[in-house]
């Protein structure tokens, strides 16, 4: 055997125990008739296959993933993150539902290196439906800018997919029922890099109690994936200061050399 095929059935295992982590349970293959094609369509299925379906071929599962395989490779993050916003619904799963106008799911590109996550919509999120298009997203987009990327470059996120009440901190119970939402967009994009906003994201994916002014600057891990926490843009525009900016410069262009790391 060679280290090629090692290489790629360690893969293959690590990638299983990822997707039974996240509830994964079967894979559905569709078979490309041109055996010439290179690539072939996979997604994650609840339901058994029809009975024109290829027929299965059981894969041994490592850790805690039980997942069959039928017949080739992943579905795209485009189509994940479509599945996952499909699920998501016209979500009801806590109060912040009562207020909301629109749902504010997510933006940017599906196979971005760079992923961002914030804490929440404001209003001018709620209203167009949209993450960071108020001034703290103006903000952001300039952070974004100033590393030589664009908005359309990145995926942008937030923990919860509903206003808070006068843009307060999501409650826990909130971030309880929405975060898997995030995880599930995590999941699908597998960026290189994260960058967390402000406190509550970085509670929510670190899964800890330190404050955003200590983490802030120092790199953590969220399911193999580094992390950089720093200020949120709505932070910067309250407390403008020449050493604040220099800090989230900094935690920038830390972040996007990471991205530029050979994986």
């Amino acid at each position: 055997m060679t280290q090629d095929s090692d290489a790629g059935r360690a893969a293959l295992g690590e990638w299983l125990r990822y997707l039974g982590e996240i509830g994964v349970r079967e894979l559905r293959i569709a078979a490309i008739p041109d055996k010439s094609a290179s690539r072939a369509t996979m997604e994650p299925v609840t339901a058994n296959p029809s009975p024109s379906a290829a027929v299965e071929q059981p894969v041994p599962a490592t850790g805690r993933s039980n997942v069959t395989l039928v017949n080739a490779i992943a579905v795209g993050p485009a189509d994940r993150l479509r599945q996952v916003r499909a699920d998501l619904g016209e979500c009801t799963r806590c109060k912040l539902h009562r207020g909301r106008s629109k749902i504010v799911f997510g933006v940017g590109n599906p196979l971005a290196h760079l992923m961002f996550v914030g804490e929440g919509p404001g209003a001018e999120e709620d209203l167009r439906g949209e993450p960071f298009v108020g001034r703290a997203g103006k903000k952001l987009d300039d952070m974004i800018g100033a590393i030589g990327l664009k908005r359309a470059d990145v995926y942008i996120a937030n923990v919860v997919k509903c206003r808070p009440p006068n843009n307060r901190d999501p409650d826990v119970d909130e971030i309880a029922a929405c975060s898997p939402f995030l995880l599930e967009q995590i999941a699908a994009i597998r960026p290189r890099v994260i960058v967390t906003l402000g406190a509550p994201a970085t509670r929510t994916l670190l899964q800890t109690s330190i404050g955003i002014t200590k983490l802030r600057g120092v790199w953590q891990s969220f399911r193999g994936i580094p992390v950089m926490p720093t200020f949120h843009p709505a932070y910067l525009l309250r407390a403008y200061t020449k050493e604040n900016r220099a800090l989230v410069w900094d935690d920038l262009k830390a972040a996007k050399a990471r991205t530029e790391e050979v994986p």
